[in-house]
């Protein structure tokens, strides 16, 4: 019985109240990529200029000078969950680029045990089998330089699936755009803008699979949930500035606020939009080393005697470089100061220059 509660608790939490829009939809895309960036506190809208600009603001796609190849894994909730990620892009020419990118977030081997009392009663465990929960998001990003020099523009196309074993899974489609702009003072800025379209979610359920569960709890989940979900859009408003001191060492400060049209528990808050900023530094040594910090996912949380503290996410992370090829690191809590559960976060990134 336990496990059918488990079942239908996610079913009920990827379908209920899904007829209009959801506050949180989709919500592995938004977990972020690249360890230098997490390290950060994913701080990185207005400066991204490398492959994974196709995640983060495609607009610096058009920074790439040669053909770049991205490659991370983290797991979160004590490796239950694995998170993948590839991403390759390229330039067309000296005003474009294009890139494409894949994200993996699943959970593998989850035991089945709707089937394990047959018709007469008995306890049969070869009945047992096991199933995986993934969700998938594909992006085709084309990056532009404007007329106007220092501004760039880029668009993402999305393709979402996401799949519950044999329950039910669905497809969804989606655009992102964003912008960024550096000044001649060196000040960068960027607006990125995700879903746009409000991405739509059309769920597909097994009904079969959902016959033999629906009857679990007595009065509960005795009908079908709604098949649809719209994503509502977000942005993200960045600033950066990078400074030189004595040809070898290098300070990068960078800001972000993030805006969702939803009330939440986010530092600022109101019914129209909730606002919650990050704020990253990368130190760099000739270009070869880097140490990373940032804080973000700032949360006013109420406690039991109702009073509210605030709380926020720390990040930690280093870097090296070295013909083309860089290896990052990122330790960072996947809730806030106070969680327990940190993830050990590894990226790759080859500029196909060293082949060269």
């Amino acid at each position: 019985m336990k496990n059918y509660y488990v079942i239908l608790l996610t079913l009920a939490t990827l379908f209920a109240s899904a007829q209009t829009t959801r506050k949180y939809s989709n919500e592995f895309m938004n977990i972020g990529v690249d360890a230098a960036s997490l390290g950060m506190s994913n701080a990185v809208v207005s400066q991204t200029s490398d492959v994974n600009s196709g995640y983060w603001n495609p607009a610096g796609l058009v920074h790439l000078e040669d053909s770049q190849l991205a490659l991370m894994h983290s797991s979160y909730f004590a490796n239950i969950a694995n998170y993948n990620y590839i991403a390759f892009a390229m330039p067309l020419d000296d005003r474009s680029a294009v890139g494409i990118s894949l994200i993996r977030f699943g959970v593998d081997d989850i035991l089945d045990t709707t089937q394990l009392i047959d018709d007469q009663g008995n306890i049969n465990y070869d009945r047992i089998s096991t199933f995986s929960t993934a969700d998938y998001g594909l992006t085709f990003s084309y990056a532009r330089k404007l007329p106007l020099d220092g501004l760039n523009i880029g668009v993402n196309g999305k393709v979402i699936r996401r799949i519950i074993g044999d329950f039910a899974s669905s497809w969804g489609f989606g655009l992102d755009a964003g912008i960024q702009f550096e000044s001649k003072t060196n000040w960068k800025f960027g607006l990125m803008a995700r879903d746009i379209s409000t991405t739509y979610n059309a769920w597909s359920i097994n009904e079969e699979k959902f016959e033999n569960i629906s009857g679990a709890v007595d009065g509960q989940n005795q009908e079908l949930p709604e098949t649809t979900e719209i994503t509502i859009p977000k942005l993200q408003l960045g600033a950066s500035k990078k400074w030189i001191f004595n040809y070898d060492y290098s300070l990068l400060a960078a800001a972000n606020l993030n805006v969702r049209f939803a009330e939440n528990n986010d530092v600022f808050s109101s019914s129209f939009a909730s606002i919650n900023p990050a704020l990253g530094f990368e130190f760099g040594y000739t270009d070869l080393v880097f140490l990373r910090g940032g804080v973000g996912n700032f949360q006013s949380e109420r406690q039991l005697d109702n009073s509210e503290d605030l709380t926020f996410q720390p990040n930690f992370g280093v870097g090296f470089k070295y013909k083309g090829i860089q290896i990052d690191y990122a330790f960072t809590d996947i809730g806030d100061q106070s969680a327990a559960l940190y993830s050990n976060v590894f990226s790759l990134k080859i500029d196909f220059s060293v082949f060269r």
